[in-house]
């Protein structure tokens, strides 16, 4: 499968009611098609890239922060 197309599927993925295994490994999905997609922003410089890695960031961000139970920010 394409990294694209597992970003697109990955960020389509259905977020809410997930259990802390599922946060886990939902995070740990979310740095590998980051740290991915990095490789790749290096060689080819593609704005594109930068801006579906800040996407992901985000997203995984959101979970770590439930995970962590900071319920202050």
């Amino acid at each position: 499968m394409d990294l694209m197309e597992r970003v697109q599927e990955f960020e389509s993925r259905k977020k809410s009611g997930m259990s802390t295994s599922d946060r886990v490994s939902y995070s740990r999905e979310a740095k590998a098609l980051i740290l991915e997609l990095n490789e790749i922003y290096k060689v080819d410089k593609d704005p594109s890239l930068m801006d579906t890695m800040k996407r992901l960031t985000v997203l995984k961000q959101k979970v770590d922060k439930r995970l962590k139970g900071n319920l202050n920010s």
